[in-house]
């Protein structure tokens, strides 16, 4: 009995890594298409950019429901369900023609997108709990290997591939994927607390008057972190290029060595939590990122800024992952559902929130923005730190 346990564990383990994967693959996939549709549906930069909002209303929309979705339905059905919406819904963008069309479809994307985020985070956070280690930093590995592999391939078909072949063919995949790990993950029970467990840690989680102000809590910590990946997706090259005289290439490869370092910084989460506790990783992790980033922002030499770029990767890479598992051990789904929401409104005002700033100061001035918010989830961390150890 204890070894089918743990063998339970373990299969469940890798098939919420599978489905990880295969969200960041498919974004990842879109993203890198975006320029081909804004030219297929002939959309001005401001009509792309209200399009896109699609994406984001649909996934802010959808979280909320999904946490209820999860609580009523279970999170296995409903991640299977959103990663066959999810795979359906990329084959849309570009059978469009117009940038109405457009952000009607990604409307969909985006909701399925939000969906599975909520149901495999909520999916995670039990098993977490199950194992008694802290291993959801490296589901979040797995969606950030996921996009590079995702990326990467989007690069090498866009000269060969048209968008619709491309994205079908992410379709495919994508169903594919669904329906063997689907079928696995249908078949493992969710795991319930170990036995020895604190009555605490197997009482039924619940969003209430008390779990909610530390749930928005931990929200903020994700909000904070996002708000700093937003604003290195979509500002980086541009700092490296225009302030330090990079040239297009080379500024390219600053959001590469942050995300690289994001990537190497989940991976080995698990020991880093082990060893530091959460409380710890979340101070050190806040504190580490704010520096990097008031080097990357401020540093005169590109070279210092690359290596501001990386420490900024390593300190926000386990935040969220931890911010979004104590939401959920507090509040189960509907706690995943705040954190989470909260998180991706970080991603959206991160980049706006810049350039308003830039406009106003200097871009290396609006980048310590995010020095700023990383040392605000580091205080964070620090100020519920007994929430967290309970």
């Amino acid at each position: 009995m204890p070894g089918d346990h743990s063998s339970d564990l373990t299969r469940l383990r890798v098939v919420l890594t599978v489905f990880f994967a295969l969200d960041g693959f498919v974004f990842a996939g879109w993203v890198v298409r975006i320029p081909a549709i804004k030219e297929q549906t002939n959309a001005s930069t401001t009509a792309l950019g209200l399009a896109l909002l699609g994406v984001s209303a649909g996934a802010v929309i959808t979280m909320i429901l999904t946490g209820r979705l999860c609580r009523r339905y279970g999170s296995h059905p409903v991640t299977v369900a959103c990663a066959a919406l999810l795979s359906l819904s990329i084959a849309l963008p570009p059978l469009t023609h117009s940038a109405l069309a457009l952000g009607a479809v990604l409307l969909i994307f985006g909701s399925a997108y939000g969906g599975i985020n909520v149901a495999f985070n909520s999916a995670a956070v039990d098993l977490v709990k199950a194992m008694r280690r802290p291993i959801m930093s490296s589901f979040h590995a797995a969606f950030s290997l996921g996009g590079m592999t995702g990326a990467g391939l989007g690069a090498l078909v866009a000269g060969v591939l048209s968008p619709t072949q491309h994205l079908l063919g992410l379709t495919a995949i994508g169903l594919l994927v669904t329906v063997l790990a689907g079928r696995a993950l249908l078949r493992i029970r969710p795991p319930a607390p170990p036995e020895n467990a604190p009555r605490s840690e197997s009482a039924p989680r619940r969003l209430g008057p008390r779990t909610r102000p530390l749930v928005i809590t931990f929200g903020l910590i994700a909000l904070c972190t996002a708000y700093g990946e937003g604003a290195m997706a979509d500002w980086s090259a541009l700092h490296l290029e225009h302030d330090l005289a990079a040239s297009p290439g080379t500024a390219a490869v600053g959001y590469s060595c942050f995300a690289l370092a994001m990537t190497i910084g989940r991976l080995t989460g698990t020991r880093l939590l082990e060893r530091l506790g959460q409380t710890r990783t979340l101070v050190a992790g806040g504190t580490t990122a704010a520096i990097g980033m008031l080097i990357g922002a401020l540093a005169p030499s590109l070279w210092a800024a690359l290596l501001g770029f990386v420490i900024t990767g390593l300190g926000l890479a386990n935040l969220f992952p931890t911010a979004v598992e104590r939401a959920g051990t507090l509040a189960g789904p509907d706690g995943v559902a705040i954190a989470s929401t909260l998180g991706y409104g970080g991603m959206l005002l991160g980049p706006p929130a810049i350039g308003f700033m830039a406009d106003w100061f200097s871009l290396p001035a609006a980048l310590t923005s995010v020095a700023a918010l990383a040392a605000t989830a580091a205080v964070i961390g620090f100020v519920t730190r007994r929430a967290a150890e309970r």
